[in-house]
């Protein structure tokens, strides 16, 4: 099977989210930790400020858990620029045993399910799960220079400024992770860069699907699906290939990128990129997790792995997605089971 089923149910002990000034904006600002007024973050270039926005991101996530940096075992984390360069030049600058990941704008999922593998394990205690995105940086880097001011189609998304980081422990808390699935490579022959969600849309259909035969659940049994980045067409892509296979989607289904963004902001099919699902995961679903409010949730970040080399020789966009299934605990209850009560 895909899913691998948490024996101790490692516990997330907090996260912590920064997002752009657009971000800021929209319906979930009251559920973000930090706002940026200014989203050069006073460097030189955008990717040294995208670094520095990590780099803020990962110390704010250990310091709200009350941690200190020499607490954290490992950190596992990506992001889309070339060579992962955000990540790793954060991970020089706080001296922290680092795995670096790529799955695209899935990496917040997979980070998160394999920092649960190791505290699972017993391999750490303590293990920083982050990644983010900044508008600017992925733009140039995926598309055109900002200063051509070239148009975009009705289908594209806008990649988010902004990211999101969690603490995995083996310390009790009231929101553990009880399962992860790692998707498969899915390739439907979308080859148009504009529209992700559609080339994303068939991998978050196989990894629910998987994740719930694995778990033998039902999409009744979650308080919310939350799928990363698949925007206002993916998302409908994906509910129509459910329904093909015969899964209906309620109420509880929401898209990251549908949900960051206000309906007036002109930002035509919703947000993307690695920071989507983190900032949204870390802000909004885990406020309502921690409060009970949710009981039990399913977050699938997906990716699209595509690189500017693949783009240009027209290749098409293979598409991945991985799940990380958490659940509320009474902190009481969950202090009894580290007991042994």
């Amino acid at each position: 099977m895909q899913t691998i089923k948490f024996k101790n149910k490692p516990y997330l002990s907090n996260g912590y989210s920064i997002v752009g000034p657009l971000e800021g904006k929209g319906p979930l600002k009251d559920y973000f930790d930090y706002i940026l007024k200014d989203d050069t973050l006073k460097e030189k270039t955008f990717e040294k400020s995208e670094r520095k926005l990590l780099q803020d991101i990962i110390v704010g996530a250990i310091d709200k858990a009350g941690l200190r940096t020499g607490d954290i075992d490992f950190f596992f984390g990506g992001d889309l620029l070339n060579q992962i360069v955000s990540s790793s030049y954060t991970a020089r600058e706080l001296e922290l045993p680092f795995i670096g990941l790529y799955s695209a704008c899935a990496t917040m999922a997979e980070a998160l399910a394999l920092a649960g593998i190791f505290v699972d394990n017993g391999l750490a205690k303590n293990v920083v799960a982050g990644t983010c995105t900044h508008f600017s940086s992925a733009e140039r880097q995926y598309r055109f220079p900002l200063e051509l001011g070239n148009q975009r189609p009705p289908t594209a998304q806008w990649t988010i400024t902004g990211g999101g980081a969690s603490i995995v422990s083996n310390t009790p808390s009231n929101v553990r992770l009880v399962a992860a699935t790692f998707g498969r490579v899915t390739d439907f022959g979308v080859s148009d860069v504009n529209n992700m969600g559609a080339a994303m849309a068939p991998a978050a259909c196989d990894t629910i699907i998987e994740h719930l035969k694995n778990m033998g659940r039902s999409p009744r049994d979650y308080d919310m699906i939350a799928t990363g980045d698949l925007g206002k067409l993916g998302s409908e892509i994906f509910i129509d290939l459910m329904e093909h296979e015969k899964i209906v989607l309620g109420k509880n289904y929401c898209d990251c990128g549908c949900m960051i963004y206000d309906k007036t902001e002109r930002v035509f099919m919703g947000g993307s990129g690695a920071g989507c699902s983190a900032s949204v995961f870390n802000g909004y679903i885990l406020s309502k997790l921690k409060k009970g409010e949710f009981k039990r949730v399913l977050l699938v970040s997906t990716g699209a792995l595509m690189s500017t080399t693949t783009s240009q020789q027209g290749d098409t966009i293979p598409g991945i997605a991985h799940a990380v299934e958490f659940e509320y605990v009474d902190k009481s209850t969950a202090k009894k089971e580290v007991k042994g009560d």
